[in-house]
Formats: structure tokens, sequence, C-alpha cells
């Protein structure tokens, strides 16, 4: 058997396999760096944000009873309608 490869048919294989490997690492994730909860912690307290609704929870002092509720939408909302006051 008697075996001959040509510049076109390396070039086809190492394309082909290009588009291979690239189409099988591209991921169908929505959810981005990290999970449903993120923390984040200052020198101002602790906040923890459910990253699919935008609800959040907030502590400012150092106190298990400090914790308050609250959503982005409203929040967003809210502070629109104090800027749009002055």
């Amino acid at each position: 058997m008697k075996l001959q490869l040509d510049t076109k048919s390396i070039m086809i294989g190492f394309l082909s396999a290009a588009l291979l490997i690239s189409a099988f690492s591209f991921k169908n994730d929505s959810s981005g760096n990290g999970g449903k909860y993120q923390t984040s912690m200052g020198e101002r307290g602790i906040i923890i944000l459910d990253t699919e609704t935008g609800a959040y929870i907030i502590n400012t002092d150092a106190t298990n009873s400090g914790w308050r509720k609250g959503n982005f939408e409203n929040t967003f909302k809210v502070s629109k309608d104090n800027l749009d006051r002055k």
C-alpha cells in the first residue's frame, strides 16, 4: 500500500480537526462565573445576592439581627425616583 499525502489533504485534515475541537469546546452555560448565590464582604458589611432573581440580604453591622432584605429592581426604582426629585 502506497501512502501519498499532498498539501491540500493535510490542510483539510488540520482545518477539520480544528473545527471539531472548537465545536466541542463551547459551553452552553448561562450562569457565568459562579452559582446562584454570590457573597461579597467589605468594610461596610456583607451582602448575599441571588443572581437569578436580584434579591439580596445585607448586614451592615456584625450581628445576626442586623440582616435586611432587598431587591435590586425595587432599589433601582426608588433610587431613580430619588434622582428625579432633585
